[in-house]
């Protein structure tokens, strides 16, 4: 490395319960920003303006927080190169996006969607990538001025070469090289004048000073774009690193349909931030002698980027428990006792539980019974008590995947919205909400008398109750067979 000041970011957009391939790219940001004494900054990619919500923003960071990473440079401690919300520099955006137009390397696109629909048909009747085909690009300046001065609504995409090849520099790899043919031209400003990730990602990274990039391997296949846009600008790009994508079993992209992929769900289920990121860590880099339980400092303190690994990292459940054991096989009792109370005992969430249960106990110990689920990773329940009266099995199976689906679409988990879910998906189905409650009732707590269940599972979160209902539909037969091999 050189005396410049070494400058990592993680980029996370607010538009779903913070994942743990999150954790994953800030762990290894972190490490490499500290064991060179560079800065880690936060940045919230917020120009999704349909699916970003500032609810997501606050758990996004409340789930690092608890990790234990903490950045130089966010949205909420500040810094020299701010904001750091892109939906707060859409104004920088659209000023490079006209740079770019006036040195004639984007264009403004007029085509609407229904016309992209059909551009994208006859390409692949010919055979060719279903990309853009640059038709606007060939609009001569004054028409397509006068067309936007008219109030015609187009954005902005970038010009890529009609041949020609990109290579990409990743350390991690050999050469990796991309036909400029099958390189869309990118939208870089939509018609809304917001950014598409591509235009903000560069821009801020410049801008930023950003020197080093470590991301997913799924942003690859767009670095040719990037490495253009550099090359348009005229700055020098950073050193990008693609890490390999955490997976399922069966070594597809970790995915919540198949995993718990939410920081939150397993602070919730009793695993420590410590454990979490030792996990993590073992995902793509090996430690000196193959040490398997270390902290964050232990791996700042011996990390060397060229011990990362570009292996399938298999996101192992029983690897995560044991490595949680080992951790707390280590503590104190006293820390152990502090630990649990923190998670579970703690007055605050007692408090929440009460109003559930204060009338429904006759003696101080029936707490215990009423509330028991509470603490359990997972319920235990014969598969039949899931099906209502009346009802069959692959229906129970088809109702509780489309409630887990409805769930997952609620931004704010409160009593209100779940039970709107429920109605929602009841009217959807000919069920009754008495039917659907008492299937999500065990499905969520293993008892057909439980305390109120909406407010049940506002305590227990959105991530914990999708997971038990994932449980239940895989009692109740896995997913729906579309008839397809």
């Amino acid at each position: 490395m050189n005396n410049e000041e070494i400058r990592v970011r993680i980029a996370p957009s607010p538009t779903g319960s913070p994942h743990v391939g999150t954790a994953y790219i800030a762990l290894f940001n972190y490490c490499f920003a500290k064991s060179h004494g560079g800065k880690f900054v936060l940045r919230i990619e917020d120009t999704d303006q349909e699916r970003s919500d500032p609810v997501y923003e606050a758990m996004i960071m409340e789930a690092l927080k608890w990790t234990g990473i903490s950045w130089d440079e966010g949205p909420d401690v500040g810094g020299e190169f701010g904001p750091y919300r892109q939906s707060e520099r859409t104004a920088i955006y659209r000023a490079h996006a006209q740079e770019l137009m006036d040195a004639g390397h984007a264009y403004r696109c007029f085509c609407t969607p229904e016309t992209l629909i059909t551009i994208r048909g006859e390409r692949s009747k010919h055979n060719l990538s279903t990309g853009y085909d640059g038709r606007c690009s060939r609009l001569e300046e004054t028409i397509s001025k006068q067309r936007a001065e008219a109030g015609e609504l187009h954005t902005i995409r970038m010009n890529v070469p009609a041949d020609g090849t990109c290579h990409v520099d990743d350390p991690m790899r050999d050469d990796v090289q991309f036909d400029y043919r099958v390189i869309d031209h990118q939208v870089l400003l939509k018609s809304n004048g917001f950014p598409t990730y591509h235009l903000a990602n560069v821009v801020d990274d410049h801008l930023m000073k950003i020197t080093h990039v470590i991301r997913g391997e799924d942003w690859l296949s767009s670095q040719p774009k990037h490495n253009l846009l550099y090359q348009y600008f005229g700055w020098q790009p950073p050193i990008v690193y693609h890490l390999p994508l955490l997976r399922n079993a069966d070594k597809s992209k970790l995915s919540k349909r198949k995993n718990p992929t939410s920081i939150l769900y397993y602070r919730e289920l009793g695993i420590i931030p410590e454990a979490l990121l030792n996990f993590l860590g073992l995902m793509a880099y090996s430690m000196p002698e193959g040490q398997e339980v270390f902290t964050v400092g232990e791996m700042v303190q011996h990390f060397d980027i060229s011990r990362m690994s570009l292996g399938g990292p298999v996101f192992d459940l029983q690897k995560l428990t044991w490595i949680n054991q080992q951790h707390l096989a280590s503590m104190s009792d006293d820390e152990l006792v502090r630990r649990v109370v923190n998670w579970r005992m703690n007055p605050a969430f007692f408090a929440k539980l009460m109003p559930l249960v204060n009338k429904r106990m006759h003696r101080l110990g029936d707490f215990i019974q009423l509330c028991d689920f509470m603490f359990f990773s997972n319920v235990d329940y014969e598969l039949e008590s899931l099906i209502p009266k009346k009802k069959e099995q692959n229906d129970t199976r088809d109702t509780l995947q489309l409630f887990v689906r409805e769930l997952e679409s609620l931004i704010r988990f409160e009593e209100s919205h779940i039970e709107s879910a429920f109605k929602r998906i009841g009217d959807m189905q000919g069920w009754s909400l008495r039917d659907l409650t008492a299937s999500v009732r065990i499905a969520i707590t293993g008892k057909k008398v439980a305390p109120p269940l909406f407010g049940v599972m506002e305590i227990l979160g959105s991530d914990l109750c999708r997971n038990r209902l994932m449980e239940a539909i895989k009692k109740l037969g896995g997913k729906k067979s579309t008839g397809t091999k």
